[in-house]
């Protein structure tokens, strides 16, 4: 499947008093790279919510290689794994140039209104699956 580039600069606020971004807030960059993917592939997450349908973690495995850093320049590498019936399965990598900061396997769960899963709906399945590039830098 194609890959997603989404960039972004380290602030201030997501470090840590050494300058360090801290842990956690790989989950939040890795948060805003899916959503991104989502909307290149003219997936609306927002018009979803409104109908009640939404994505929820289910699971993430994250291996940290080496830290990031207070205004260096980020990027996350997303590719879309597999899907199943309710659930998106997505690659995610976060590099500083060429070096490897994070590396992330995260399963997303399509959910309804009382957050139970629900079956993927044919058309977002279909974007998803959609093999066209979608970067955006």
């Amino acid at each position: 499947m194609s890959e997603h580039i989404y960039q972004k600069v380290v602030y201030y606020h997501d470090t840590d008093c050494a300058g360090v971004v801290y842990y956690a807030n790989y989950l939040k960059y890795l948060e805003e790279a899916r959503t991104e993917i989502l909307v290149c592939k003219g997936i609306n997450p927002k018009r979803l919510a409104e109908d009640g349908v939404g994505f929820a973690v289910a699971k993430v495995e994250i291996q940290y290689k080496s830290p990031a850093r207070y205004q260096d320049r980020i990027t996350v590498k997303t590719s879309i794994l597999k899907t199943k019936l309710s659930t998106i399965q997505f690659k995610q990598d976060v590099y500083r140039e060429d070096d490897l900061l994070a590396s992330a396997i995260v399963t997303v769960v399509l959910v309804g209104k009382d957050f139970r899963p629900i079956p993927i709906p044919k058309e977002i399945k279909q974007a998803i699956e959609d093999v066209n590039d979608i970067s955006r830098r």
